[in-house]
């Protein structure tokens, strides 16, 4: 499934998840819909299982590993969410409020 678990934090989460991460918000700013976020994981899992294969001789055809770096990464990209939050507060000030850092509410209900 995944190499070790220092390949796995290593490129996963820390090369990757940076991608996802700066993924989501451009995402959020460009005003794009959420589940675009999907695709793009997807193909940030391919490019994450290559790059484990071709450095650290991981398994290139794990659909398992794909899958599970696919979910870590989109979970990452919920970026999306924390960049679209705050630029609803930011350009909306008179239309919305925000509640946390994931959601907002409208003012006039």
């Amino acid at each position: 499934m995944i190499t070790s678990l220092p390949v796995f934090i290593g490129v996963t989460i820390v090369l990757f998840g940076g991608c996802a991460f700066m993924t989501g918000q451009a995402l959020a700013v460009t005003w794009r819909p959420w589940w675009q976020i999907v695709p793009y994981g997807l193909m940030l899992g391919a490019a994450d299982r290559f790059l484990g294969y071709a450095l650290f001789g991981g398994d290139l055809l794990s659909p398992s590993g794909w899958l599970l770096d696919s979910a870590v990464i989109v979970a990452i990209a919920a970026a999306f969410r924390l960049t679209r939050a705050r630029r609803m507060a930011d350009q909306y000030p008179w239309l919305v409020r925000r509640t946390g850092p994931f959601s907002w509410r409208d003012l006039g209900s």
